[in-house]
């Protein structure tokens, strides 16, 4: 598979304050992007997520290694007009029109008229703001600004879109809406490069994730890849029909119960506990409604891998 993007010992080093005080903001990245994937970058903030955006994007420049998008090393100019971008914060003009806003920023593309009309047109429809071209975006909400920027990140026609936080600070329904146009920009053929600390959204939408702490990369691979090698997380038993002391005796020996009317939901963690109770429920005439392996989430799997580096 052709890689869209590549960092090999990529650093960033910043001096501080007074005393010239030095921080390592990014340590040594090795990373790869892959042509049409969606690629989520993770971390908590301050892991140096969106200093290594800025870097590939030349706003600022690397203490030490080397990076590459699109076949291009990252200091080549020409090649950024094949790139789309929506920075964390992005500052909007508000007294512009939705369709001003991106006019402008076809202009600054030298996309001609003929061809930008139309352009604006669909890419308002894509972001599901058609009907709002003459609206000021002062007038605009959280969501439809996080809309609107990312139709300014695709107003050039990228091959490579790069979002900073996408779906920070959105409600669920606004998340889905920016989930949906991601999705629907990998089917176009495009190559999503996301940042992002809100793991549900990543989990369901990601080909591939890289797990950033302290400015080191942790872990990188596909998510269902990632959370199996972690085994079974707990086995969960639900059963109905049980009760009095054989119910206390279950109970004593699960990690977590939980009881809603005839049926009971018990959790075990070795699978020889499981064996024991099945038997000792069908034996005294109970029902088995289901028997599940209960795998880790992404975002338990982020919480430890970033726990362990901070307690190394």
């Amino acid at each position: 598979m052709k890689e869209v993007v590549k960092i090999e010992g990529l650093r960033k080093e910043f001096t501080t304050g007074f005393f010239r005080k030095k921080s390592v903001a990014v340590e040594k990245l090795d990373l790869s992007v892959s042509e049409g994937e969606i690629f989520g970058f993770l971390g908590p903030n301050g892991a140096g997520k969106t200093t290594t955006i800025k870097m590939l994007l030349g706003l600022i420049y690397p203490t030490a290694g080397n990076a590459w998008m699109l076949g291009e090393p990252i200091s080549n100019v020409e090649m950024r007009k094949n790139i789309g971008f929506l920075p964390e914060q992005p500052y909007f003009y508000d007294y512009l029109t939705a369709e001003e806003f991106l006019s402008f920023y076809g202009g600054l593309f030298y996309i001609q008229s003929a061809a930008l009309n139309p352009k604006i047109r669909e890419l308002l429809s894509l972001v599901g703001l058609e009907g709002r071209e003459k609206t000021q975006l002062r007038k605009f909400s959280k969501g439809m600004l996080q809309r609107i920027g990312i139709a300014q990140a695709l107003i050039n026609d990228p091959k490579l879109i790069i979002l900073d936080e996408p779906m920070s600070g959105l409600d669920p329904i606004g998340r889905k809406e920016v989930r949906d146009i991601i999705l629907h920009l990998k089917e176009q053929g495009k190559t999503i490069f996301f940042s992002s600390h809100i793991l549900p959204d990543v989990e369901m939408i990601c080909d591939r994730i890289g797990i950033i702490g302290n400015g080191k990369l942790l872990k990188t691979g596909r998510v269902e890849e990632l959370i199996s090698a972690t085994g079974t997380k707990s086995l969960e038993l639900t059963v109905e029909g049980v009760n009095g002391a054989l119910l206390q005796e279950l109970k004593s020996s699960a990690k977590n119960v939980v009881e809603s009317g005839r049926k009971c939901l018990l959790s075990f963690e070795m699978e020889e506990e499981v064996r024991n109770a099945v038997e000792k429920v069908v034996a005294a005439g109970g029902k088995i409604d289901s028997l599940t392996h209960q795998k880790m989430s992404l975002e338990e799997y982020f919480v430890k891998q970033i726990g362990e580096k901070e307690n190394v």
